[in-house]
């Protein structure tokens, strides 16, 4: 009998999506070499972006060939005052653009994020043509963004859109360096100070990630962008609107995890509470079969899921 159970709910692998629970109202992971989606949850789904969109505003800069050693001035207009988020960037100071992307990209600071449009050839108006124009080179349909920082929810797109801008940013070594530093001292006024990197993992151990980017203004949750190589694979990962930091880590290990196949999700009935995660197996090709060894079925109290085989000792 249980044999029989077991072979239908591999069966259902293959017919049906599954779901467990999972922090990130949106979820979108890609082999980058060949473009299959291994995870997806609501990829459609349009919402704000948050400081993801420093991503696009590094790319338009750099495809702008400005001079990078050029000292830029933090100007008074370049503070928040439509959120009121902080920065350790003092108004004033001499920075070279190259310095002022990589506070943006690294630390995610906005007064950084605003100079380099204002400062761009033409100004902010400029730079928001040449945003439009990099959106529909990239076939990113399903985007918005309407200024630098990512502090307007109408900064918008879908996880489907973001791989598209994750895969070009990757390209420009200038933001794959900047976003994978885990810490960085910056010249301020002739005073070396040390930035972090707002993604946790970059730099710790076990993770090889090749580009990230974190993101949060309220509207849009903890979302985070990261190209990893886990498990002989490149994979591109777009995680939007965690309610939590722990969350969106939590979520990241998870798909670490899937991807080495060190752990297979948990099959177990969708409740209300639970967010729905979804992953075809013949888009995604998901193996599940019981000569893997990867994953057994268990019967408690009358129910029966799939949970991962514990490998002998």
């Amino acid at each position: 009998m249980l044999k029989k159970l077991f072979a239908t709910v591999l069966m259902s692998f293959s017919a049906a999506a599954f779901a467990v629970p999972f922090g990130s109202q949106s979820v979108l992971v890609v082999e980058d070499d060949t473009g299959k989606i291994l995870l997806e949850k609501n990829a459609d789904r349009v919402v704000p972006i948050a400081s993801l969109t420093k991503l696009m505003t590094a790319m338009v800069v750099l495809d702008a060939h400005q001079d990078m050693d050029e000292l830029i001035e933090i100007d008074r207009s370049d503070v928040d005052t439509f959120k009121n988020s902080s920065s350790r960037v003092p108004v004033g100071a001499l920075i070279s653009r190259r310095d002022v992307m990589q506070l943006a990209l690294m630390s995610s600071d906005n007064r950084a994020a605003h100079a380099l449009a204002r400062t761009y050839p033409g100004g902010t108006e400029g730079f928001k043509a040449a945003v439009k124009r990099k959106i529909a080179a990239l076939g990113m349909t399903q985007t918005v963004i309407e200024e630098p920082t990512g502090l307007s929810p109408r900064n918008r797109s879908n996880a489907g859109d973001l791989v598209k801008m994750a895969a070009a940013a990757a390209r420009y070594p200038d933001i794959t360096a900047a976003t994978t530093e885990s810490k960085d001292l910056i010249n301020i006024n002739g005073r070396q100070v040390e930035y972090r990197n707002t993604n946790r993992l970059v730099g710790a151990k076990g993770w090889d990630i090749g580009l990230s980017k974190t993101g949060y203004i309220s509207e849009a949750g903890r979302c985070l962008i990261m190209n990893i190589k886990a498990g002989g694979k490149n994979a591109t990962m777009v995680l939007l609107n965690a309610s939590a930091s722990s969350a969106r880590i939590l979520d990241a290990l998870n798909v670490r995890r899937f991807i080495t196949g060190e752990e297979a999700p948990v099959v177990a009935r969708a409740s209300s509470r639970a967010p729905r995660f979804k992953a075809s197996s013949s888009r995604a090709r998901i193996k599940a079969s019981a000569g893997t060894g990867k994953l057994k079925a268990v019967k408690k109290r009358g129910k029966v899921k799939v949970v991962p085989k514990r490998r002998k000792k």
